[in-house]
């Protein structure tokens, strides 16, 4: 086997390494860079195609010439794999609080860096800079827009052509192959300006590469989970006596509160907004919506789809949501409930001929745990099946009843006042069942979030387990479920949460919100945490009220309604306020911020995704609908410039991470939309009366769409 010489500058030292870097945990990236460091890195611009080391990142800033932190990465030093978001997220805490080394790049003098600030901007995707997806010049971009969205006659022939990028990157270092999965598929892709549309050139002047990030997902179920939670959910080691402990254990571990700090939260901040009830597929009340359109819009639906009062369904007795306000002075001092009337509701369905799933029993417990009602439920039509081994429910049971479906929905009008709030789990069904909508919903499905997070939701059987150390459902798959026991059990998750506050059930036991993570980490100087010293700090920056979710944990949270607003959020968390009336100079550590204007435009978000799923038939191939390459180019250009702009007021030795979360996920949603269709048609109807249907090849087709939904794109550099 012949050997190769090495070149000199591999057995050369970094004289500036600082010797206390060995006590940090380090990875195999980490551990070559210190090995074949050059002793004067050239700066990025004169560095030659054949050194065996390239700098990340461009400075911008006057750099000194030792301890500046840098991002190195080795193409001798082969990706097995291709990163994901989680490993965006290893390389914050690396930096920042003293986590494990990355083994995917090096991070030169990392105690060096002071702040981080990482870029969620979904929209963007790796098409764009490949050309597969069209992106025009920015002046045909801007004549278009003017002459009001018409397009321009083809480009002559010689003339200026839309270049893609893959081109380049196959000159300098092939990786993209849209044929053939293959491990340069892993690798980073130089961006080289002059192969870039110009909306996207911008970027070359900030960052050097552009790294593939896989988003976190389950090929084999279809599913792609949360980016958010990815990069703001943070693991917890165990300890060996956790290990051992868990060893053997079988079902859900009991929940570990030990280090557990009580926040008591009202129940009415657990209330699901318009939004979580549309994305968890309730039928929405009509006091949901503000404006006369919007609400003959949803009327509009209700009627084709079937869910209007002239198809049995009712409406409880709320004409505005402030209906539901309670005065101050009537709220005891405290109170959990307060001074809402709380309801949990459990029901069990069966199965007809024409109504499909059908009710059969009902059961709503007090607050206090007392039975409300416990009701059996004569169906209106034939049933062809019990459901027994989840229900409970026989023929014998329902022999001798008369009570029908008008009858119960007569007395929850009376029941379910505007002060009422409703408790359930995945309580959509249960309510499609009652063919009754309430504005008021606290779904323990969405309260305790799934350990990998959203779309997937866990059981009751698995929560009551877990949190409640309870089991319940023993009769499952044999004389069926209790609604009396589900009930309760649901009512004492929503107590419990209210007792121990809003990060409760959120992954608690195993994992931790990075700003959490941050607070124990002590700043330069001050000290151990543990000892009275000053913790780092965090801030999100998102449009709406980031404070409802992870912005609870942070230090500072701020609401903005345009993309240009988060870049002078993210100015205000980073440098702190001029006059520090709020955020003191110096800013924060750790800045998470999110720009949605792309997002939009594309119809990428939930709300848009709704949209193109209510108006196109589920059984259709339609086409997703796509701005024109001109509207396109314009927002594009616009989303480049203010991630320049980012990267303009950042100070020196900062990291900046952009990640873009997912590829295109809207034909996964429009084939999850059809499956669920098909399901649920399935049960009740013959396969030549479903109105969609659902072979292998649709299955492929949706795992096709969920691979390219899991394509994300990600930019890194230290000013």
């Amino acid at each position: 086997m012949s050997r190769k010489k090495r070149k000199h500058s591999q057995f050369a030292q970094d004289d500036a390494v600082d010797q206390t870097d060995s006590t940090h945990n380090s990875g195999i990236a980490s551990t070559l860079a210190h090995i074949h460091a050059q002793p004067h890195r050239k700066p990025e611009a004169e560095t030659s195609d054949h050194d065996d080391w390239t700098v990340i990142g461009k400075g911008g800033k006057k750099r000194k010439t030792n301890n500046y932190p840098a991002l190195v990465y080795a193409d001798l030093h082969k990706q097995q794999s291709i990163i994901k978001i989680n490993d965006l997220q290893a390389l914050v805490l690396y930096c920042i609080a003293h986590g494990t080394g990355p083994q995917w790049v090096s991070v030169r003098h990392h105690y060096g860096v002071q702040k981080a600030v990482v870029l969620f901007v979904p929209g963007l995707e790796r098409g764009m800079f490949d050309g597969s997806i069209a992106l025009e010049s920015l002046a045909n971009a801007e004549q278009d827009t003017a002459l009001g969205g018409e397009s321009l006659p083809p480009a002559k022939e010689g003339g200026p052509q839309l270049v893609s990028s893959h081109v380049a990157v196959q000159e300098e270092n092939p990786m993209i192959n849209t044929s053939t999965a293959s491990p340069d598929d892993y690798m980073p892709v130089r961006l080289a300006p002059a192969m870039l549309p110009d909306p996207l050139k911008p970027l070359s002047d900030c960052f050097d590469h552009l790294w593939p990030v896989k988003s976190p997902g389950d090929d084999k179920f279809s599913k792609v989970f949360s980016p958010l939670h990815a990069m703001l959910n943070s693991p917890i080691p165990k300890s060996q006596e956790q290990k051992d402990a868990d060893k053997g254990r079988k079902g859900a571990k009991p929940v570990n509160n030990q280090r557990w700090e009580n926040k008591r939260t009202p129940i009415t901040s657990f209330l699901l907004s318009k939004d979580e009830l549309r994305e968890s597929d309730y039928i929405l009340h009509p006091a949901l919506f503000e404006t006369e359109s919007q609400t003959a819009a949803e009327k509009k639906r209700r009627e084709d789809s079937k869910q209007s009062p002239e198809h049995g369904w009712v409406d409880t007795h709320v004409t505005i949501l402030e209906d539901g306000n309670v005065l101050a002075q009537d709220i005891q001092q405290g109170s959990l409930s307060a001074g809402r009337t709380v309801l949990a509701m459990d029901c069990e369905m069966c199965k007809t001929e024409e109504d499909g799933m059908a009710l059969t029993r009902i059961s709503i417990i007090g607050w206090d745990g007392d039975v409300i009602m416990d009701e059996l439920v004569k169906p209106d039509y034939p049933i062809t099946d019990y459901l027994t081994p989840f229900s409970g429910i026989t023929a014998d049971k329902l022999g001798p009843v008369t009570t029908t479906l008008a009858d119960i929905q007569k007395r929850l009008l009376d029941i379910l006042t505007p002060h009422t709030i409703l408790v359930g789990h995945s309580l959509e069904s249960d309510l499609t069942a009652l063919k009754l909508t309430h504005p008021f919903i606290v779904d323990t499905s969405v309260l305790y979030q799934h350990p990998r997070g959203p779309p997937l939701k866990s059981s009751l059987k698995w929560l009551a387990q877990k949190y409640l150390g309870r089991e319940i459902q023993k009769g499952h798959g044999t004389c069926g479920h209790d609604s009396v026991e589900d009930g309760r059990a649901c009512l004492d998750l929503v107590k419990m949460k209210c007792e121990k506050g809003p990060e409760w059930g959120n992954s608690a036991s195993s994992t931790e919100t990075i700003f959490k993570r941050l607070s124990r980490t002590s700043k330069a100087g001050s000290g151990s945490v543990a000892d009275g010293g000053q913790g780092k700090t965090g801030a999100i920056v998102d449009h709406g009220c980031p404070e409802k979710n992870f912005g609870h944990m942070a230090t500072f949270s701020i609401g903005c309604n345009t993309d240009a607003e988060v870049v002078q959020g993210v100015k205000r968390a980073v440098l702190g306020d001029p006059d520090g009336a709020s955020i003191s100079g110096g800013g924060v550590d750790f800045t998470w911020a999110r720009m949605r204007e792309l997002e939009a435009m594309r119809g990428w978000s939930n709300n848009h995704r709704y949209d193109l799923i209510q108006m196109n038939d589920v059984s259709e191939g339609n086409e997703n609908t796509e701005p024109s390459p001109s509207e396109l180019a314009v927002k594009v250009a616009s989303t480049v410039s203010y991630i320049r702009d980012v990267r303009a007021l950042l100070p020196p030795c900062t990291l900046l991470v952009v990640y873009t979360g997912t590829g295109d996920p809207r034909e996964l949603a429009r084939l999850q939309q059809m499956q669920r269709t098909f399901k649920k048609e399935y049960k009740v109807k013959k396969w030549d009366e479903l109105s969609v249907k659902w072979t292998d090849t649709e299955e492929q087709a949706m795992k096709q769409a969920c691979k390219k939904a899991r394509q994300g794109i990600g930019f890194v550099t230290i000013t």
